[in-house]
C-alpha cells in the first residue's frame, strides 16, 4: 500500500510540473529532475528487492511476492546480465528466470549490495517520443557456506537502461498526463574480485 501511495504521489508530483500536459512531449528541466529522482528511486527499490530475493532466510512465498514487485519496475522483455570472475562469458536471462535462479543459488548465505548508483547518460529523445538514459551501478556479491565461510565474491559494474514514456491515467474523473519511468535491460560492463 505504501508503494502505491508513493507511486501515486510521484505521478502527481511529476504531473504538477506540467501546466499543459497534452500539448508537449518535451521534458522541462524541473520535470527532468522529478523524473531523475523517480528513476533512481526505482533502481534503489530494485536493489532492495534483489537483496530480499537472494537472502536465504526469506520465505519462499515472500520471495515470490517480491519477484512480482520487482518485475513491475521493468519494460516487458527486459533481461538481466550475469557474470563471474571465473569466466569471461556474460549470460543474459529474462527477469523471472534471473530472479528464480537467484532464489535457488546453492549457498547458505548470499549478500548483494548495490552502490555508486548514478546517471551516466542524460535522457535522449527517441523518434517515438520515448526518452532513454542509462544509470550505472556497482554490485558487490558475496556467497557463503557453513563450513568455509566466504566462498565467492565479485564486484560488477552494470548499466541499467531507463525508459521514460508519456502516459495518462484517470484520477477522480480527471485525465492526468504523466511521465512514467520503466527500467530496461541490465548489461554487465565489467566484473572483478
Amino acid at each position: 500500500m505504501k508503494k502505491i501511495s508513493f507511486l501515486l504521489a510521484a505521478i502527481l508530483t511529476i504531473a504538477s510540473f506540467i501546466p499543459a500536459l497534452a500539448q508537449t512531449d518535451e521534458i522541462s528541466p524541473a520535470r527532468k529532475q522529478a523524473i531523475d529522482r523517480l528513476a533512481l528511486e526505482k533502481v534503489r527499490d530494485l536493489s532492495r528487492y534483489i537483496s530480499i530475493i537472494g537472502d536465504k532466510s526469506t520465505p519462499w512465498s515472500e520471495a515470490n511476492r517480491v519477484i512480482d514487485r520487482a518485475t513491475e519496475l521493468f519494460m516487458l522483455g527486459s533481461e538481466m546480465g550475469v557474470s563471474s570472475v571465473y569466466s569471461s562469458e556474460i549470460k543474459y536471462y529474462g527477469l523471472r528466470e534471473y530472479f528464480n535462479r537467484l532464489m535457488r543459488l546453492n549457498y547458505d548465505k548470499v549478500e548483494i549490495e548495490w552502490y555508486n548508483i548514478e546517471y551516466v547518460s542524460d535522457l535522449a529523445k527517441q523518434p517515438d517520443g520515448t526518452y532513454v538514459g542509462v544509470i550505472t551501478i556497482y554490485q558487490r556479491f558475496k556467497a557463503y557456506d557453513k563450513e568455509n565461510g566466504l566462498v565467492y565474491q565479485d564486484t560488477t559494474k552494470k548499466d541499467i537502461t531507463v525508459y521514460v514514456k508519456r502516459k495518462e491515467t484517470q484520477i477522480a474523473g480527471k485525465l492526468i498526463g504523466f511521465w512514467d519511468v520503466l527500467l530496461g535491460d541490465i548489461r554487465v560492463k565489467e566484473t572483478s574480485k
